[in-house]
Formats: C-alpha cells, structure tokens, sequence
C-alpha cells in the first residue's frame, strides 16, 4: 500500500517542476521585491523580527521610511552579509 505523504510529496514535486519549467521556457522571471518588512527580512536572515529590530536601533543596519512603514533594502542587507563575512575556523 502506499503511503499516504509520499504520495503527496511525489504530487508536490511534480507540479513544482512543471511551474519551473513553464516560468523557464516563458523567459519571464518572477518579481524579487527589493524593500522587504521587518519580518521578511528576518525570513531572509534566518533571525528574529526582535534580533532585526535591534540590529536596526543599533545602526547596524539602514532602513527606508513610508510613511510609518519600516523596510529594510535587500541591498543593504546583502551588504551587511558581506561585511560580515569571516574566514572559517582551522
């Protein structure tokens, strides 16, 4: 008999390749946003909302303001990435 989740994991595969073939083959490729949310910006990060907004308070890292909105740019992220990069440990 088969497995009830495999099934739905092998569905989930198929469809998932058939989208990335069709988005491929129509030459058009999905919209990134470069402003995220707080919370998206943590997703990104792999951190908290709270670890993101301390980070910010600390000037660590630049925000832009609408409004009363609060994004983070994906540049300055990927900024902070890089200046915070080291040598992995021997």
């Amino acid at each position: 008999m088969v497995n009830f989740d495999s099934l739905l994991e092998s569905m989930a595969d198929l469809i998932a390749d058939r989208v990335a073939k069709k988005l491929a083959s129509s030459g058009r490729t999905p919209v990134q946003p470069r402003l995220l949310t707080v919370e998206q910006a943590a997703t990104f990060l792999g951190r908290t909302k709270e670890a993101i907004q301390h980070m910010v308070s600390a000037g660590k890292i630049a925000i832009v303001k609408s409004d009363r909105r609060v994004f983070l740019d994906v540049r300055d992220i990927d900024a902070w990435i890089e200046a915070n990069k080291q040598e992995g440990f021997q």
